[in-house]
């Protein structure tokens, strides 16, 4: 929501868990009525409720590390994060309240308890994304090796930490003052109020989450299992026609049994979900057959139409992702306004007026975050990837303008643009450091780190904000989700994910890998390296990102609708046509009920899509381990 001057907070009612005004005191001439954040405080805070408990860090961090492991399987699946908090809130209001019933427990999880283990468990589940993986996978892709699993859980929990403290200095500006409409965190806030105000709708979802998810689960053990017990189902089922001929499955135009795809479709747009088709039918219906013919492209399997495809996807992600994001340069110029403002402390005085004080973090955690932390990432990335010390040390001012960047374009639109900030760093550190692989794709990593989990701090305080919560705990609960999710994503990946040629195939398409590395690499040897034909498909696919951007923004109202997604179109080309159908089935039946039974729709469509990914992506992830340690056949 773009705006031209701040507006006035929303005055939550007491019915939405707010006290009652009281008598804190007042600045001489300045009202609640006038002042948002003196409002909150006497009508929305709830400051002698639980809410950063033992028990709700522990459920966060167990909650968080699982939805981060389901994230790993989905990222490398799809190259897509899907949502975390509002999943954890359900899962973790539905095993408190049976603890509760059981009388395990004796006191209710409250809903601000709730609110502070989503904060847990939302740093932690969404430690895949901000380029973490993708730009660890891209160095492993490029380099073939990484460096040892304990220094990569020290990165990775070290950038993200630096972003939970680069949200601090604009959380009053953005949340409190200006009330930006983070629409994620607004949505958590509202599951919450439902969860503890209406038991059985809580209830009704959690049954629905578990029984999809023991389906996902059970159609893995079918599809992946190798007992010598159980005769296995197939991977997919070819389309029933033959290209230059090859079955339609050679080229990855198939049904796939998989419901972790028809779940992640259901969650996005039926826009997207159509977007993905047409794009997979003309990239492996069309063009992936003309290369075949015309001998670009060697052989009919997926690791050989994606080596070139790649280059015309990448293209098409990279610049249409580049100017949806110079379309908001309202938004960039208003952070880089905030910025100047970033180490201005309060005045001598100003303190014992600010009715926050005690309640916000104080503004010298930021530049104290930064002072402790900055000097250990700058050793890590000379120490970890060779980057020249002056390289590190320009990353981490540049991070802060990418965080700020970030959490304001969040605010705005509920889209963190990391897939468009990470190519401008990557632009920017191979002109800085040119042939410098580990250079080029980590600081665009750091960066993208950086402006993730400061814009997910941003969306749990907004709901944190609405419900009356203590923003203080809620940073305290970030930094402890952060540790979680860096130490569990790191082994998993390396069992996943045992050597380089892994990725890029048809079990792990690893799509945003692919976009990362495909731009290191053209940064490193050049556009002359590139076969012709590819060059061709990157000047098309770039031309085509810019055109769908343009028309989407221009086109009359009444034709925007049948214009496709750039986004979608872009991803169906990197990734098997196999998974492009099933997003477009998952979201076409979600749109069905949208329309046709939109009560039921609500009621089912988050539950029963999360259930597939989680259920699906967890097996797969047991499946893989058993696999890796050899106590299942391969």
């Amino acid at each position: 929501m773009s705006q031209s001057s701040p507006p006035s907070t929303p005055r939550p009612s007491a019915a939405h868990g707010g006290p009652p005004p009281d008598a804190h005191s007042q600045a001489p001439g300045v009202s609640a009525e006038t002042d948002p954040e003196r409002y909150w405080l006497q009508n929305v805070y709830q400051g002698g409720s639980r809410q950063l408990t033992v028990r709700a860090v522990i459920a966060g961090m167990l909650i968080g590390a699982v939805m981060c492991l389901s994230n790993l399987y989905v990222i490398l699946k799809t190259g897509w994060s899907l949502g975390v908090t509002i999943t954890a809130c359900i899962l973790a209001f539905a095993v408190f309240g049976t603890l509760r019933s059981l009388r395990v427990l004796k006191n209710d999880f409250t809903a601000l308890e709730n609110n502070a283990m989503g904060s847990v468990a939302s740093a932690a589940g969404y430690m895949t994304g901000g380029g973490n993986m993708a730009a660890v996978p891209a160095l492993l892709m490029l380099t073939g090796a990484l460096p040892p699993s304990g220094w990569l859980v020290v990165w990775f929990a070290v950038i993200s930490a630096l972003g939970v403290f680069a949200a601090i200095p604009i959380k009053r500006q953005l949340i409190n003052i200006e009330a930006l409409p983070f629409p994620t965190g607004t949505a958590t806030a509202e599951t919450i109020r439902a969860l503890h105000g209406h038991g059985e709708v809580a209830r009704r979802k959690s049954r629905l989450l578990t029984g999809a998810g023991v389906i996902g689960a059970f159609l893995v053990v079918l599809r992946d299992a190798r007992f010598t017990w159980l005769t296995n189902i197939p991977d997919k089922v070819s389309l029933p026609f033959s290209m230059l001929g090859k079955k339609a499955s050679a080229w990855t135009l198939s049904l796939d049994f998989s419901l972790l795809m028809v779940g992640a479709g259901a969650l996005v747009s039926f826009k997207t979900g159509w977007s993905m088709l047409l794009g997979a039918v003309l990239a492996y219906g069309f063009l992936a057959p003309a290369m075949v013919a015309q001998g670009e492209i060697a052989e009919v399997t997926y690791k050989a139409i994606n080596s070139w495809m790649v280059w015309t996807g990448s293209a098409l992600l990279v610049s249409s992702g580049l100017l949806s994001f110079a379309f908001q340069w309202r938004s960039v110029a208003r952070s880089f306004k905030a910025l100047s403002g970033l180490f201005g402390g309060k005045r001598s005085g100003e303190e014992e007026k600010d009715p926050l004080a005690g309640i916000e973090c104080p503004p010298s955690w930021f530049p104290l975050g930064f002072a402790v932390l900055g000097p250990v990432a700058v050793f890590l990335m000379a120490h970890l990837f060779q980057i020249p010390w002056w390289a590190g040390v320009l990353a981490l001012p540049l991070a802060v303008v990418m965080g700020v960047i970030a959490s304001r374009v969040t605010g705005e639109t509920d889209t963190t643009p990391t897939k468009a900030l990470g190519p401008v760093t990557q632009l920017i550190f191979g002109g800085l450091a040119p042939g410098n692989i580990p250079a080029n794709v980590m600081s665009a990593n750091a960066t993208g780190g950086v402006g993730l989990h400061a814009a997910d701090l941003l969306t749990d305080l907004k709901s944190g904000w609405l419900l009356g919560a203590n923003p203080r705990q809620q940073f305290i609960a970030q930094l402890f989700g952060v540790v979680a999710g860096a130490a569990v994503v790191v082994p998993v990946f390396n069992i996943l994910i045992p050597t380089p040629d892994v990725l890029g195939s048809v079990d792990f398409p690893a799509p945003a890998t692919m976009v990362w590395a495909g731009v290191s690499k053209l940064l490193a040897t050049g556009v002359a390296a590139m076969p012709v034909s590819a060059r061709w498909g990157a000047t098309c696919g770039a031309t085509l990102g810019i055109t769908l951007v343009l028309l989407e923004r221009w086109a009359p109202s009444k034709l925007k609708a049948f214009i496709p997604s750039a986004a979608g179109f872009g991803l169906a080309i990197v990734i098997p046509a196999s998974s492009s159908i099933a997003f477009f089935i998952g979201a076409g039946i979600a749109e069905f009920l949208r329309r046709k039974k939109p009560v039921l729709a609500e009621a089912t469509v988050l539950p029963v899509s999360s259930g597939f990914i989680a259920g699906e992506s967890l097996l797969g992830i047991g499946i893989a381990m058993l696999k890796a340690f050899g106590m299942m056949p391969k």
